[in-house]
């Protein structure tokens, strides 16, 4: 059983579709392992997103991240890693498959509505980020 990391960001809490994106990981093989509604600091969505620091959209997104709420969960299944990211669909929204969580609820490459772990690797760090073991049942 695989772990991951999935983060509802604030454009899809904002439309309150929280329980439709969950419902889309459910129905398809994964559990939810460990959730919970967090507010980014301008320090903690720095930290998280650090890998894309040297990016030109790295501002725009950390201050995206801190805009509102976010939903972070530990998803897990068989190949969650790879299961999360074909139900999240393409990072912009209008290249995403038809019935995937971009397609249906994001606005644009930048309010994309969800986060996913891109690797077994990342998806540790990324769950430690967030979770203490204890959270993770």
């Amino acid at each position: 059983m695989e772990k991951t990391l999935s983060i509802i960001k604030p454009d899809a809490v904002k439309k309150n579709v929280i329980g439709k994106i969950i419902d889309r990981f459910e129905s398809n093989g994964l559990r939810i392992a460990a959730m919970k509604k967090v507010q980014l600091s301008q320090s903690d969505a720095q930290e998280f997103y650090a890998i894309h620091k040297s990016r030109p959209f790295f501002n725009d997104l950390v201050t995206f991240m801190v805009s509102g709420p976010v939903v972070v969960m530990v998803l897990e299944g068989l190949n969650a890693v790879a299961k999360n990211r074909e139900l999240m669909g393409a990072t912009n929204p209008k290249e995403a498959a038809a019935g995937t969580i971009r397609a249906d609820f994001a606005e644009s490459i930048d309010a994309n509505a969800v986060h996913g772990s891109d690797s077994l690797e990342n998806a540790e760090k990324e769950i430690k980020f967030f979770f203490a073991e204890r959270e993770i049942c």
